[in-house]
């Protein structure tokens, strides 16, 4: 009888565990990173670790040079003034759906600029606004009419602007089987001058391995 008892007790105790095991993997819990901590890898797409270097490579490279500002009148002692830029928005191309990072790849690239000391963005409701009020998307600003009834609406909206800003991202994937691929993320600023009409452009590029297991890292590149 005493056996009985005990492998009852046993195997409640064991049913138990397993039960409490279980719902701890079902339950989720998270942490505040701190500024030492390092980005987590997307394991299936690209994240912060991916476009955060992108940005800041590309955005860098492409003011740098641009560097040339117009003195404000008032002699030596005036500051220099900011040129404006219109950022008409962020374009995906490559092979993945980007989600929510495409409003924070265009927050990140806004804040990048205005913390230059010769450039600074139009406030992105003005550009969507001025868009509306012509009927335009992003890319019919490539066409010369249509730019410059652009350049007008925004003009009445007392939003002047020196410079256009495009954002694209691309990507292209290399596989070696159906498990193991490469995929080379690329993300293209072209700014295009007013004054001139000539266009500058930058891309930063960040290759990511995607495996099913550790192995297949260090069997494509061990």
């Amino acid at each position: 009888m005493r056996r009985r008892t005990f492998l009852h007790t046993g195997w409640v105790a064991m049913t138990s565990f397993a039960a409490a095991q279980l719902g701890c993997r079902n339950k989720q819990v998270a942490h505040i990173l701190s500024e030492d901590d390092k980005d987590m890898v997307g394991s299936h797409t690209a994240g912060a670790e991916t476009w955060e270097p992108l940005i800041q490579t590309s955005v860098g490279q492409l003011l740098g040079r641009q560097e040339i500002v117009l003195p404000t009148s008032g002699g030596d002692m005036a500051f220099p003034l900011r040129k404006k830029i219109c950022f008409a928005g962020v374009e995906n191309k490559s092979s993945e759906e980007i989600g929510d990072f495409k409003a924070q790849i265009y927050q990140k690239i806004d804040s990048c600029i205005n913390s230059s000391e010769s450039f600074e963005v139009i406030n992105q409701r003005y550009v969507e606004a001025g868009l509306r009020q012509c009927g335009l998307r992003p890319d019919d600003l490539f066409v010369p009419n249509s730019r410059r009834m652009f350049v007008a609406t925004m003009e009445k909206l007392e939003q002047p602007f020196d410079y256009l800003l495009f954002a694209t991202i691309t990507s292209g994937t290399t596989r070696s089987n159906e498990k193991n691929y490469q995929r080379d993320y690329l993300l293209t600023l072209e700014l295009v001058n007013l004054d001139n009409g000539t266009a500058d452009k930058e891309s930063a590029e960040i290759r990511k391995g995607y495996h099913k297991s550790q192995l297949g890292k260090l069997k494509n590149y061990g």
